[in-house]
């Protein structure tokens, strides 16, 4: 097929491999404009543009598709189909309408659940032991459209990070899948029960609560892993935990328990596993505690 590729981050990559080299044509790809990044602000284009320039696809990365002339320029690509994955920028529906097939889909979530901006981290949250992928057909509303295929994956201990990658790598394979033989995937249109909205994170949303149960920090801190990152603060400064484990031993929330950084919650307590101090790398607790004295006793500003 000619396909019309449409993605931005480090999720859509995969996707982008898969079908070039399942034989599929990609006429173009589309990007998010390059962004200032690191120090010097220098414009650092995104993973997908980085990815389509080193296979040779021409890119093109438009602020927005509202405009009649970038309507035109897609339409004119004469595309069977467009491929979607985290693009970042809504479809108008001249451009939905332009490929002979119209645009499919990769969302990262079991549709109707977990509509919107993050399902990975929304569905970890949840508690939820399962999540997975969703090839659908793209329609004027948020994930409303009609489903073609599904892959469902545990979520078990795994960080957003991590699943993250394997929901890319696994929608990627259904894509493909799917291209292969559209007859054989027919729309279904979604029900109308179990809906529910992912939306978009908040970084306020990363400062941890220790009020809260063990088990809801501990998701929290893997479901920010890892962006933006679950901290809290001690002393004035900033702590991300990357890791950590549940234990049942309670305690005053937000109270160190020990001298090896067991931190009280509202019920049961989180001993982290990796612990990031502000401007420091990533280090177990041991070895932050050997340069850094946080005694027993003291409390931390979740």
């Amino acid at each position: 097929m000619r396909i019309i590729y449409m993605g931005t981050p480090d999720f859509a990559v995969p996707a982008l491999v898969a079908l070039a080299k399942a034989g599929h044509e990609v006429a173009a790809v589309y990007s998010q404009p390059p962004r200032p990044a690191g120090r010097g602000k220098a414009l650092r284009p995104s993973p997908v543009q980085s990815q389509a320039e080193e296979m040779g696809i021409e890119v093109r990365t438009p602020v927005s598709l509202k405009d009649a002339e970038v309507q035109a320029a897609f339409a004119a690509l004469n595309a069977d189909v467009a491929v979607v994955a985290a693009y970042g920028l809504i479809l108008p529906r001249a451009i939905l309408e332009a490929p002979r097939f119209g645009c499919l889909n990769i969302h990262a979530s079991l549709l109707p659940r977990w509509r919107g901006a993050a399902p990975i981290q929304r569905a970890i949250l949840s508690g939820d032991n399962v999540t997975g992928v969703t090839i659908m057909d793209m329609e004027a509303g948020l994930d409303t459209g009609p489903m073609r295929a599904k892959h469902v994956t545990p979520i078990e201990d795994k960080t957003a990070g991590a699943l993250t990658g394997e929901l890319a790598q696994a929608g990627a394979e259904l894509m493909v899948e799917v291209l292969d033989d559209l007859p054989a995937h027919p729309p279904v249109p979604q029900p109308e029960d179990g809906v529910t909205y992912a939306a978009k994170i908040d970084k306020s949303e990363a400062r941890i609560d220790f009020t809260r149960d063990a088990h809801q920090v501990e998701r929290q801190i893997r479901a920010f892993n890892p962006f933006p990152g679950a901290f809290f603060e001690y002393r004035g400064e900033r702590f991300r935990i990357l890791a950590a484990h549940v234990e049942e031993h309670g305690g005053p929330s937000g109270e160190l328990l020990d001298n090896s950084l067991l931190i009280g919650c509202g019920h049961g307590s989180i001993r982290p596993a990796l612990i990031q101090r502000a401007g420091k790398g990533a280090m177990p607790p041991g070895e932050l505690l050997r340069g850094y004295d946080m005694p027993a006793g003291t409390r931390v500003d979740g």
